[in-house]
């Protein structure tokens, strides 16, 4: 499992986690598109939006191995903002490869990209 360094491992001031420690014996967990309802707690808000900006600014445009990202925050932007990088894309497996939708990213977290916006 690869272990991307300097990546956040988790919300500051919460148990909000962006990153597993080891690898699951018994296989890495699926990632699954999972629903974001309006009423989802704005704390859940403020972690789907801080993993969104630690991605982008780690990993930009290019496409990443899934590597040591937790399955459950990966799973909150599986399918919409974060999609499979390659065909056929296994969802259980730490070497996946994962890419951000950058249109689909901005439309639903267009605070990240300001900053970029004017270059």
């Amino acid at each position: 499992m690869l272990k991307h360094r300097g990546f956040p491992g988790r919300l500051p001031g919460t148990d909000y986690q962006f990153t597993i420690r080891r690898a699951n014996p018994k296989g890495a967990t699926r990632l699954v598109a999972r629903e974001r309802y309006r009423d989802r707690s704005p704390a859940d808000r403020r972690a789907d939006e801080a993993f969104m900006a630690a991605l982008w600014e780690y990993f930009g445009e290019e496409p990443f191995e899934r590597g040591n990202l937790d399955a459950g925050r990966l799973s909150w932007l599986f399918g919409r903002e974060v999609v499979p990088a390659e065909e056929p894309f296994d969802p259980e497996s730490y070497e996946a490869l994962l890419r951000i939708d950058v249109k689909r990213a901005r439309a639903s977290f267009p605070q990240i990209f300001e900053e970029d916006d004017w270059a």
